[in-house]
């Protein structure tokens, strides 16, 4: 648990896969595993409850897929054409950054260049 989401054990979604199938209520269960209600909210019961129903019907039951899973799928094969257009593509956008970069070091190096000359004089005026 955080201060933003809730992850719920495999045990918790069977059991409560299971109790809601035997006809418990989804207050009562939620109960019943020792969340306080009132905290955890109806949106967030109801929201649960709803996943949960699609849970068994994907191929890894209830299992917490989110870390196997990152991004975007590609929804279609690409053709070499595409694929080649694709990694120009991305060639350039490692060239504007690598480019980007070098100025930022330039501008860090000529600012670290300036500041030591304004020290150096300013120590021998003293």
């Amino acid at each position: 648990m955080s201060n933003k989401s809730i992850t719920y054990t495999e045990e918790f979604k069977i059991y409560f896969h299971n109790k809601h199938s035997n006809g418990v209520g989804p207050t009562k269960i939620f109960s019943d595993a020792g969340f306080d209600i009132k905290t955890l909210g109806f949106q967030r019961t109801k929201s649960f409850t709803s996943s949960n129903k699609s849970d068994p019907k994907r191929l890894d039951d209830f299992k917490d897929t989110r870390k196997g899973n990152s991004g975007r799928p590609a929804t279609k094969e690409l053709t070499d054409k595409e694929l080649i257009e694709r990694f120009k593509h991305n060639d350039q956008v490692l060239k504007q950054e690598n480019d980007f970069l070098k100025r930022v070091r330039f501008i860090n190096k000529k600012h670290i260049l300036k500041a030591s000359k304004t020290k150096k004089q300013t120590t021998n005026l003293n």
